[in-house]
């Protein structure tokens, strides 16, 4: 009698085993596809009409502002300085400053950064965020491969991308621009968008939450758009540390100018890496857990987080930290501008007076460009606001809120700390915006207008940002899903009343909608007491509605 005996499997030591011998598992990864893409819908469709309609708005815009050579060529000494190098792009095309060497020297930075944040946040949302709250493990209970997850949060971005590409280049030659240009910089938004989708598949297996990933995928995004910034500042045209940067090879592309195809095979062969070590990483760790160790917390909570106030400040802080070091750096660059207003503007106020109307006209312009940038800044913070308002919304919808109102924190007391957070913070970004714009031109040797006038700008737009936080709470509070479009888009009204209402002749009715339209444009209107009370007396009643509204409401409902 023969006996066979099996040897025992060999012991695989823990995460590092079933991977180097198994292929990329995509199971399922058409179904998580759609899933994904049924159910962020309206948020793919609004990163997508936004993007598409800025390219639409900037080249409308400028064929209407800039119809002679002259007038474009009085924007492009304005934009050789290195401040505008810094914001800009690289200064291709500024001898012969056609609309489209503006939109690709001045614009594609900017939509680098907005397609860039979509890849990041959607991919982290979808693969990371989902481990993080469980629901990936009863996913994966399922036929569904270890990559399927990854796979199809890249995919949907993918097509979400592909989309703003081809709407974006079809709104250029819409508007009278070359065909291969303008393919050339749809195709490019779409391959920066891809690339930080990519970013964002590499990130979520590095941490076990969510918010952290989406830290470092910002972070690399801030890197990459500063490696271009600093490198066109070194040298004309760029410089080795240009290339660098995926938001750079974009620009390199001299769409409109002298187009070149080649540097858009550097966003492919990036992608393919970054993919190829995203999958690397992805076989190389549990389910929800992270490759880089967290950090061991305190056995108790401290001292200083034992209130709804405290707890609110810790989950806000960091993201404040960050809007006011950029912000901060963003208006001190401005302020900058302060210097050479007169003499940026004296060619436009020969060829193009309408402009002027957008700075207060001719006799007010180091003023009104002063009032132009506040406006701008306080447009952002009002966007902090809203977006920190809606945390709230983000901490019901995920199911914490129930536990800490199971302690003795009343409804009241844990939503008035939500929003008093994001009402300091909001109030930190106005301070920021009007000192570091100040600093700015003080940097440059400009003591013209003195602190004071920023001072009093800041306080003159505080009842108009306290509406917009008022307002997003309210509508938390009593229409929990129209929360997060409708002050938005009150936003984006608010930006093309207070920026170009004065070349579109908004009508009144429609501008009075937008809170900022009360609030006086220091230094170049008279402060009134009216209709500061009146906007601060509509914060306040929204105020009231919010705290009654989220009172009697059942949750969750979001």
């Amino acid at each position: 009698m023969t006996a066979t005996t099996t040897a025992p499997p060999r012991a695989v030591p823990h995460g590092a085993g079933a991977p180097r011998a198994a292929a990329v598992d995509l199971t399922g990864t058409g179904t998580l596809l759609r899933f994904v893409l049924r159910r962020d819908r309206v948020r793919l469709a609004v990163w997508t009409g936004s993007v598409t309609a800025l390219y639409a708005y900037f080249v409308t815009a400028l064929s209407a502002l800039y119809t002679t050579a002259e007038e474009r060529q009085s924007r492009a000494a304005l934009m050789g300085s290195p401040v505008s190098t810094l914001m800009g792009g690289p200064g291709y095309g500024l001898d012969d400053y056609t609309i489209g060497a503006m939109l690709s020297n001045e614009l594609i930075g900017w939509v680098a950064i907005a397609v860039a944040l979509l890849g990041v946040l959607q991919v982290v949302r979808t693969t990371r965020a989902e481990e993080e709250s469980g629901r990936a493990e009863l996913v994966r209970a399922g036929a569904v491969g270890r990559h399927a997850p990854a796979a199809a949060a890249f995919l949907a971005v993918l097509i979400a991308d592909v989309a703003i590409g081809l709407l974006s280049a079809a709104v250029m030659v819409g508007g009278g621009l070359a065909v291969a240009d303008s393919l050339a910089v749809g195709l490019a938004t779409t391959l920066v968008g891809v690339v930080f989708a990519a970013v964002g598949v590499v990130v979520a297996q590095l941490t076990e939450h969510a918010r952290a990933a989406t830290g470092l995928g910002v972070a690399v995004l801030g890197a990459a758009y500063m490696a271009r910034a600093l490198g066109d500042m070194q040298q004309t045209h760029g410089s080795w540390l240009s290339w660098t940067s995926p938001v750079g090879w974009a620009q390199q592309m001299r769409a409109f100018v002298d187009l070149r195809w080649w540097p858009l095979a550097l966003h492919v062969a990036l992608v393919a890496v970054l993919l190829v070590v995203g999958t690397l990483l992805a076989s190389r760790r549990d389910v929800g857990a992270g490759l880089l160790a967290t950090r061991p917390g305190r056995a108790d909570a401290a001292r200083t987080l034992r209130s709804p106030f405290a707890l609110a400040w810790r989950q806000q802080r960091v993201a404040l930290l960050w809007w006011t070091l950029g912000l901060g750096l963003l208006w001190t660059a401005s302020g900058t501008y302060v210097e050479g207003v007169e003499e940026m503007f004296a060619e436009v106020s020969r060829t193009n007076p309408e402009l002027l109307a957008l700075f207060g006209g001719r006799d007010q312009l180091v003023g009104g460009f002063v009032a132009v940038m506040m406006l701008f800044g306080m447009l952002l913070a009002a966007g902090y606001g809203i977006a920190a308002v809606l945390r709230a919304r983000s901490e019901e919808s995920a199911g914490r809120l129930e536990p800490v109102l199971g302690l003795p924190v009343s409804r009241t007391r844990w939503f008035a700390a939500q929003v008093g957070v994001a009402a300091l913070g909001t109030a930190v970004l106005a301070v920021t915006t009007g000192g570091t714009i100040w600093l700015g031109a003080v940097l440059v040797g400009v003591g013209d207008p003195g602190p004071g006038t920023f001072v009093t700008a800041v306080l003159v737009y505080l009842p108009g940002l306290a509406v917009y936080l008022a307002l997003t709470a309210a509508l938390y509070a009593w229409v929990p899903r129209a929360a997060a479009p409708l002050p938005w888009v009150l936003l984006t009204l608010g930006f093309v009343v207070g920026v170009f209402g004065p070349l579109l002749d908004v009508p009144d009715g429609v501008a009075a909608v937008d809170p900022f339209d009360a609030v006086p444009r220091v230094p170049i209107e008279d402060v009134t007491a009216g209709p500061l009370l009146a906007l601060t007396a509509l914060a306040a009643a929204l105020a009231v509605l919010a705290v009654v509204g989220f009172r009697r409401r059942d949750l969750p409902a979001v």
